[in-house]
């Protein structure tokens, strides 16, 4: 039996999106498997962003260790992943009307987000007799693996915020239920945010008109305490800072997160984002075909977003290599390429065991107490050390996380960890 990990920590060093903890986080779980489970150091691989001669948590090269993982797996082995750093709602290149949510996604630091379709594809890939456990010390990782069925937690209440897919004629429809706004209005509601505060009713409420609004409710840790607590959620508008920087284009806005990203980063670059430049190639062959209509389309999409692919379309000397990623990318309907869709369980079936820092709406807090930057720390990577020091025996998954409610909540951290697994898992023990 091997045991095998990867470990990522983020702390985005010299830029706006600077954390401190991670790679903190990252050393002690690091020597936690060695000492505490029986890891061999050769077998654990470190991805971190402080130390330039080590392999750097790009989003390629976290996927490709974490497929290696999964790949090179037979029936009795440990896998473990865990990543500390930035969490990120990345919401639907969509009009408000045409809402469906968000993707949840983690944050390497070059920015080619990895969203939770990614991850299910990831954990789908995990062999019979095989585990693979992760832990996500970052913001809104609740329901990080798509479709895992949640044990633990309240996230599934934040995520109904859906499409309903439907066929219409010869072609595909998209019919958006939209709750986005009564979603938001009730999750400030319940913590004993006034609503009013940012300047909008309910109904005259829409997305991108209060992007920053959500940014800085995001970034407001919800603890009691004294030192310096910072929140694990990338803002929006910091994202998109970070992505105009590195592109050199200024005019990058909300509306084109995706297509930039694809952009960026081509094969590399999320399946979610894929399959979102694929639709939309679609998009605009039939606005601009004398077809029957049969093509898929995003409705009231994003114009641009569409606006964007036109001017690659245009630009580009070898359009097709340029899509080929894309165009290669198996989409059976196009609400597979909204943010937010979930399809169906599953979780009968799952490999993999989620512990995550916090709910989908909920932030994670980067914690630095002392002052000390070599002390600072995730607040639940730090209340795992704490469980695991103060329980010397096997715990079982449903056992660790109710353990690291009550450490937080004592600690004054209103973040709720939460467990996401298949029903036999739960209580399995927690690694090995």
């Amino acid at each position: 039996m091997a045991k095998k990990a990867v470990l990522v920590g983020c702390n985005y060093p010299d830029s706006k999106a600077e954390l401190r903890g991670c790679v903190n986080d990252v050393n002690r779980v690091h020597k936690t498997l060695i000492d505490r489970y029986g890891f061999d150091k050769s077998d654990i691989t470190i991805l971190i962003d402080t130390d330039s001669s080590l392999m750097q948590p790009t989003g390629e090269n976290i996927k490709r260790a974490l497929n290696k993982l999964v790949e090179e797996s037979e029936s009795g082995d440990v896998l473990f992943f865990h990543y500390s750093g930035h969490g990120f709602r990345l919401p639907a290149e969509a009009d408000a009307d045409d809402n469906t949510g968000y993707d949840e996604c983690i944050v390497p630091c070059d920015m080619n987000l990895i969203t939770d379709d990614d991850f299910r594809e990831i954990v789908d890939k995990v062999p019979d007799g095989v585990i693979l456990t992760l832990i996500s010390d970052s913001c809104h990782s609740g329901g990080l693996i798509n479709n895992a069925k949640e044990q633990i937690g309240e996230s599934s209440l934040q995520r109904d915020n859906v499409p309903s897919i439907e066929t219409k004629g010869g072609g595909l429809g998209v019919r958006v239920r939209s709750y986005l706004t009564e979603k938001i209005h009730g999750a400030l509601k319940n913590r004993g945010i006034d609503f009013s505060i940012f300047g909008h009713t309910l109904h005259s409420h829409r997305r991108y008109h209060h992007t920053r609004d959500l940014d800085e409710y995001y970034q407001q840790v919800r603890y009691v305490g004294d030192g310096d607590v910072r929140s694990r959620s990338l803002p929006v508008s910091t994202l998109i800072d970070i992505l105009k920087q590195k592109t050199g284009n200024d005019d990058l806005d909300v509306g084109i997160i995706r297509p930039t990203l694809f952009d960026m980063f081509g094969r590399d670059s999320s399946s979610k984002v894929k399959k979102f430049v694929k639709i939309l190639l679609q998009s605009v062959h039939r606005d601009h075909s004398d077809g029957d209509g049969s093509v898929p389309h995003l409705g009231r999409s994003s114009s641009l977003a569409q606006k964007f692919i036109e001017h690659k379309l245009d630009e580009s000397e070898d359009a097709n290599e340029y899509f080929k990623p894309a165009l290669e990318m198996p989409v059976s309907n196009c609400g597979e390429a909204y943010a937010g869709t979930v399809g169906g369980s599953t979780a009968y079936k799952d490999r993999g065991v989620l512990v995550s820092g916090c709910q989908t709406d909920e932030t994670s807090a980067d914690a630095n107490l002392s002052g000390d930057k070599a002390e600072a720390y995730g607040a639940m990577s730090n209340a795992l050390q704490m469980v695991l020091a103060e329980n010397k025996g096997p715990i079982t998954n449903y056992e660790l996380v109710m353990e690291l409610r009550k450490v937080l909540k004592k600690q004054g951290f209103s973040q709720r960890p939460g467990l996401y697994c298949a029903d036999h898992n739960v209580n399995a023990t927690f690694i090995c």
